[in-house]
């Protein structure tokens, strides 16, 4: 299999203050683990191009693109600050840019996907998106990356039926609010619960399976539900690609949540899809990063997740 990694330096340039955990390190400590397993020659390495806007415009309105690109500008402009979007999400002069280099990985990874050339794609960009709502940026998220390369592949590309699998540790509330009212869209969650951002619990429908579970729960509890919910649900919609919101903060070792996951348990999880996807969707795989702020368990968790999707394991 040919496993690509999507990057761009601007997503290191988007900054939030040195007390802010979606931190720039991130990035760099998930380059630093992939260098120190030995695995990095091994992937295919592609440099993210700027997203066109119009594809961001199928999931997110005008008003919420004009507030992030704007109020960059009059950052650029200054050359200093930032711009609060909320409490804990702000922009700099380099947002904007990051944002689009963020969603273009996840498009130009779908189309190279979909192409053939590779067979899937792990994409290193911040900042992440799942939570982002059409209608506005929050929690760390300015624009929602999967939702948009899903809307890419649907729209643009042909495709009848995706799927989304969200294995952060919060609720992608975003995503799951993109496509409530889309059939061709089967998302897959779990995700730490009461926990933000706080949204309605909804029950399972045919297209929307994202499970509440408790503070503290552990990796068995984990790979039951995504046996016994995920895995029929994603059968049953027999997805024509997946994409991943891959984030990695239900690890035990991350402070931003409380649940109990590992890198086995990350591992196993993409194997379960890996699966899935080769039954129903050739394979076609397309993974974003979302969540975890535990440098040294991010960046262990991202190789298991890699080494999971190019077979390394």
């Amino acid at each position: 299999m040919t496993t690509a990694i999507y990057t761009h330096p601007d997503c290191k340039r988007h900054e939030m203050g040195q007390w802010h955990p979606e931190c720039p390190a991130r990035l760099q400590a998930i380059e630093d683990q992939l260098i120190a397993s030995r695995i990095n020659n091994l992937l295919e390495h592609r440099e993210a191009p700027k997203v066109d806007v119009a594809e961001i415009r199928r999931v997110h309105t005008a008003d919420a693109i004009a507030r992030v690109q704007e109020n960059t500008a009059t950052l650029a402009e200054t050359g200093s600050g930032y711009y609060p979007i909320d409490a804990d999400t702000m922009l700099n002069e380099h947002s904007w840019n990051a944002a689009l280099r963020a969603a273009g990985a996840a498009v130009a990874a779908t189309d190279a996907v979909l192409a053939g050339e590779l067979s899937n794609a792990f994409c290193a960009i911040r900042p992440p998106g799942h939570h982002a709502r059409p209608s506005e940026a929050m929690g760390f998220c300015l624009f929602d990356n999967v939702a948009i390369a899903a809307k890419h592949a649907l729209e643009a590309r042909g495709l009848e039926r995706v799927a989304i699998v969200d294995f952060d540790v919060h609720h992608g509330n975003g995503t799951e609010e993109a496509f409530l009212d889309d059939p061709r869209v089967l998302m897959v969650s779990f995700f730490q619960h009461p926990f933000y951002p706080y949204t309605e619990v909804r029950p399972d429908s045919p297209h929307m399976v994202n499970v509440p579970v408790p503070a503290y729960s552990k990796g068995d509890v984990v790979r039951q539900l995504v046996a016994e919910r995920w895995l029929p649900a994603l059968h049953a919609h027999r997805p024509e690609m997946i994409f991943i919101s891959a984030g990695f903060d239900a690890h035990r070792e991350d402070d931003i949540g409380q649940m109990g996951l590992v890198e086995d348990d990350y591992a196993w999880i993409t194997q379960q899809v890996l699966a899935v996807a080769k039954e129903h969707a050739q394979g076609r795989i397309v993974s974003c990063l979302e969540g975890g702020y535990n440098l040294s368990a991010l960046g262990r968790s991202v190789v298991a997740h890699i080494k999971a999707l190019a077979e390394l394991v």
